[in-house]
């Protein structure tokens, strides 16, 4: 074989060496930072949104006054919740609409959840992590 034709060959081996490597290297180190997703309390406090106290009935003439706190995981999906309260107050007040007294004392996780999931349907900037209960009156 001629000097060229080696040469050629060496040098293709090691672009593709070069290449394999660094793609391992990225794989892992993105894989790393998917695993570490957990926010810090510092992100969840930055990354939340307090609904106004929402007051609405329940199906058997009872009044309930709840609030919550709404943790995205960005800054643009905070700002895009806070745009989209109208949607939290309607998913709420179609959600209480159907629960009894009773119902809501032992299903306000349920109601949490709901509005997690329905929430998630609309968020187009990021995702919500979680819903939390921080007011609930129940009259």
């Amino acid at each position: 074989m001629s000097r060229l034709v080696k040469t050629m060959l060496l040098s293709l081996v090691i672009i593709i060496l070069v290449g394999v490597v660094a793609a391992v290297i990225v794989l892992n180190v993105l894989d790393k930072k998917n695993d570490d997703k957990e926010q810090t309390i510092d992100e969840i406090i930055e990354y939340s949104y307090q609904t106004p106290e929402i007051t609405t009935d329940l199906s058997d003439g009872s009044f309930v006054r709840i609030q919550f706190q709404i943790v995205t995981d960005s800054k643009d999906a905070k700002e895009e919740i806070a745009k989209r309260e109208f949607q939290v107050r309607n998913i709420l007040i179609k959600e209480l609409a159907t629960m009894d007294e009773e119902s809501f004392k032992s299903g306000l996780s349920n109601v949490e959840d709901i509005l997690t999931v329905e929430l998630n349907k609309v968020m187009t900037e990021g995702l919500i992590q979680d819903v939390y209960t921080i007011n609930k009156i129940l009259q």
